[in-house]
């Protein structure tokens, strides 16, 4: 996993970089506040841990605009504070932070919150992803249920179209023009017909972008293969 933290002094970098290498992590280190800030606008990543006293910026402000960040809604993330700062959890927490880890913290208290924050991660995935599948699964549900009534809507009145059309084509005293709009007629219907069939087959319906900008069904897949 990867993983950015900032901390103002050498040792608490030196454990945290220990700690997170121990675990597997890659981690990026930063020094102070503002550039723990600058290094996650440039790259979001899904575990932030900042000591809460930092110069420039301190850790509780530097949590509050990564959850403020687009890409920071997602993001765990650990405030490690004094020792002596207990009358100030509940404002780490208001300010957006998952969990807290005091210091001086030994390398097996900071294995502890980090096992659970990559615990608390893979769940938020696993959440957001059958979230995801559900919405699909509606969204197909509801094309299901749109293509059943067009295809009842517009096949009745389209057939009744086409053997007109066809009935008008075998008059003799047709003129040319007459005939030719009657065949515009026949061709223009038999291609809302083939609308209409090719949307009856999607299985895997998926959208495109049109130059308006608007997203619409891509009709050209997601049908079956033995059209």
């Amino acid at each position: 996993m990867r993983v950015l933290f900032a901390a103002d002094d050498v040792i608490s970098r030196t454990l945290f970089a220990a700690v997170l290498a121990h675990a597997g992590h890659e981690s990026r280190a930063a020094s102070d506040g503002g550039e723990a800030w600058s290094m996650f606008q440039a790259e979001p990543v899904p575990l932030v841990v900042l000591d809460a006293v930092m110069p420039v910026l301190d850790g509780l402000e530097v949590c509050r605009r990564i959850r403020a960040h687009p890409a920071g809604r997602e993001t765990f993330i650990l405030i490690v504070t004094p020792d002596d700062a207990r009358e100030d959890l509940a404002e780490v927490l208001d300010r957006g932070a998952d969990d807290y880890v005091s210091k001086p913290s030994t390398p097996e208290n900071l294995r502890a919150r980090l096992e659970i924050a990559a615990r608390r991660i893979t769940q938020e995935e696993t959440r957001r992803a059958a979230e995801t599948e559900l919405a699909r699964a509606r969204w197909l549900a509801g094309i299901g249920e749109t293509t059943i009534a067009l295809e009842h809507e517009i096949n009745n009145p389209l057939s009744a179209l086409l053997g007109h059309a066809e009935l008008l084509l075998m008059d003799d005293q047709l003129t040319h023009d007459q005939r030719g709009e009657l065949e515009t007629m026949r061709e223009q219907a038999a291609r809302i017909a083939d609308v209409v069939r090719r949307l009856a087959k999607l299985r895997n319906p998926s959208s495109a972008e049109y130059s308006s900008g608007a997203r619409r069904i891509d009709l050209s897949k997601g049908t079956t293969h033995n059209e």
